[in-house]
């Protein structure tokens, strides 16, 4: 079964979920508001795999919900 886009949707909630995706990348954006900023800390509190987390957070982003930046 293919997934609806909502991309156009006139609703913004809607927008959003598009580029959110599924449920892994819903709980990377709360833990990144909750201050993680680093791999590590996306993995140890979700216990994803990596690779899965590694696509996740390319997609948000190559959407532009999130940057990245060079560790300090």
């Amino acid at each position: 079964m293919r997934r609806t886009s909502l991309r156009d949707a006139d609703c913004p909630i809607a927008r959003s979920l598009d580029e959110i995706g599924d449920w892994w990348t819903l709980l990377i954006v709360r833990d990144a508001f909750r201050g993680a900023r680093r791999f590590t800390e996306f993995q140890k509190s979700l216990g994803l795999a990596k690779n899965i987390l590694a696509q996740r957070l390319r997609l948000l982003i190559e959407n532009g919900v999130m940057e990245l930046y060079p560790a300090a």
